[in-house]
Parts: C-alpha cells; structure tokens; sequence
C-alpha cells in the first residue's frame, strides 16, 4: 500500500515540475528529495 502511496506522490511530483508550477512556487527541491528517497532502493537492487 505504501508503494502505491509513493508513487502517486512521486508522478505528482513528476508532472508539477515538468509543467512548471514547482519552479513557479519555487518547490524544485521536491525533486532532489524525491531521488534522495528512490536513491538507496537502487543501490539495494
């Protein structure tokens, strides 16, 4: 369930920076945060 959560958040996140309401709120860090969060699960595969 937690998985789905993620990536609901994560293709929000996705979709607001790249039509740029995130630059325009100057919320661009919720990118570096999201690949912080995806970082670690990559390198456990």
């Amino acid at each position: 369930m937690l998985f789905i959560l993620f990536y609901v958040v994560a293709i929000t996140i996705l979709i607001l920076y790249f039509t740029g309401v995130l630059a325009r709120y100057n919320a661009e860090w919720l990118v570096i945060a999201l690949a912080m969060t995806v970082f670690p699960a990559v390198l456990l595969l």
